[in-house]
């Protein structure tokens, strides 16, 4: 089965096929670092992770990932003022803080993330260009800025499937210089109290990039004019994509092949966002939620779906994760040495669930059963199978980013932020191993050594058909 991706632009599913064979170009819109992140707000970064890793696993592909960080913009401004703060200080601070936090959910470090204000020339070249082709126009009001004019272009509309007549004005600049009250700022003139730090000498005079633009010139910087896949939230298709997009082609480039959008986490029905009073900052909900599981919670849904947050939501999520981290240990106390990362072990109703369009909940309910099967083989004492099927969920889980045993996870793969049985499980998993290891060399002196040595700390080991298993004198029961 071909890998099918529901392309937004044309509002359904159709199978993948890269420009250039065993190769991918993917650029995904980062956040403008206005705020430190929110759990809704590194949702696309966990979408988009877990298409770059299948696409890599799954199929075999050389993937480029660009997310570019837009470091400048109007919010940047007011909130830098509001603080008293420099612009580009609060812009960085919040930059370093959703690196941190794409880092502690298991984001993969895209291949390069371009900021905005580090490709000005990149953005005037194609202003110069869209000019030059009568597509975009500099303001007469000596304003500076310079709009793109949305009637020259007869394809306007068409990504978000709407007609320019039903379109609402473009509120990103004084509508007084535009021709159209549509038309969108490409670049935008140095204002009044603006700080002259956030401004660049051109042609046109200063000031600093639109929104828009910033995109579509680093995405032909780093991916040509034309790429495979173009990702984002879907709040960002009107008008922030639809812009990309029209600016890219009325200049002559091919752009986006397939355009991607995923679905917001909502409170109460309502987008999560620091205006609702509802945001759930990923460092903060860190020190009480271990970060797999906020991974796993942001992975459980399918992409496009919207995720509702209540409480006991990660709760829930962690309960799944301990599930599938139980049996690893179970099962395969150095499964931290046998990290498989190819197909053959990949059940094919997994591959299925994945190649239509990322089914993870399919993927999932796949994880989950082969857990249920590798523990009953584990009770009925059949070692091969219940390490067949936890080296497949350990390929699965690795496909999704949440396996428990990465290292990424601290080590032991734990899902609270302190877990000391999972800290004496990996302790107590070393010691067994080694009086296994005696006993395989039939060196029983050293093995009894390593069971007394045991016992006397107050772990009781037990040799049972299905393996050693090991217990506290009290209590709390573990098997490996």
């Amino acid at each position: 089965m071909s890998l099918r991706l529901f392309d937004t632009a044309l509002g359904g599913p159709r199978d993948f096929v890269p420009i250039t064979p065993g190769r991918v170009g993917m650029y995904v819109c980062g956040l403008t670092t206005q705020g430190a992140p929110h759990i809704g707000h590194v949702r696309f970064a966990v979408a988009f992770d877990v298409l770059r890793r299948w696409l890599t696993v799954g199929h075999g592909y050389d993937v480029t990932l660009i997310r570019n960080v837009t470091d400048i913009d109007d919010k940047i401004l007011r909130k830098s003022a509001d603080a008293g703060q420099d612009w580009w200080a609060l812009s960085y601070a919040n930059e370093r803080l959703t690196s941190e936090a794409l880092d502690l959910i298991g984001v993969l470090p895209a291949t390069y993330e371009p900021r905005a204000t580090g490709h000005v020339p990149e953005m005037m070249e194609l202003v110069d260009l869209l000019v030059e082709k009568g597509h975009a126009y500099a303001a007469t009001d000596a304003s500076g800025d310079v709009y793109f004019d949305v009637r020259s272009w007869p394809e306007y509309g068409s990504l978000s499937h709407q007609s320019l007549h039903d379109m609402v004005a473009a509120d990103d600049a004084d509508p007084r210089g535009k021709r159209d009250p549509r038309d969108f700022a490409l670049w935008k003139g140095h204002k009044e109290g603006e700080p002259a730090t956030a401004s660049w000498r051109t042609a046109y005079g200063p000031g600093r990039p639109g929104w828009h633009l910033e995109c579509s010139a680093m995405a032909r910087k780093y991916l040509g004019d034309s790429f495979d896949i173009h990702g984002g939230g879907i709040d960002l298709r009107f008008p922030h994509h639809e812009n990309e997009q029209a600016q890219s082609r009325a200049a002559g480039l091919g752009f986006a092949g397939y355009w991607l959008h995923n679905a917001w986490v909502t409170v109460k029905g309502e987008k999560m966002g620091k205006s609702l009073g509802n945001a759930l900052e990923i460092h903060r909900l860190a020190q009480t939620h271990a970060p797999l599981t906020i991974r796993y919670y942001l992975t459980a849904a399918h992409y496009r779906s919207m995720i509702e947050f209540h409480e006991g939501a990660l709760d829930e999520a962690a309960a799944a994760v301990d599930r599938i981290e139980g049996f690893l240990h179970r099962a395969m106390p150095r499964v931290v040495t046998l990290m498989p990362s190819g197909e053959e072990v990949l059940p094919s109703e997994f591959v299925d669930s994945m190649d239509d369009d990322l089914g993870v909940s399919g993927a999932l309910a796949v994880i989950h059963e082969t857990v249920r099967q590798g523990n009953s083989a584990l009770d009925e004492g059949d070692g091969d199978a219940a390490e067949g099927a936890a080296l497949a969920v350990v390929a699965m889980t690795n496909v999704l980013g949440i396996n428990p045993l990465d290292p990424i996870w601290g080590g032991a793969g734990s899902t609270s932020a302190a877990d000391p049985m999972a800290a004496l499980d990996v302790l107590v998993s070393g010691r067994i191993e080694a009086r296994a290891a005696a006993r395989r060399a039939r060196d029983f002196a050293t093995a009894d050594a390593i069971r007394d040595e045991l016992n006397t700390a107050g772990v009781l080991v037990e040799d049972t058909a299905g393996g050693a298993r090991w217990s506290l004198a009290k209590p709390t029961t573990r098997e490996i």
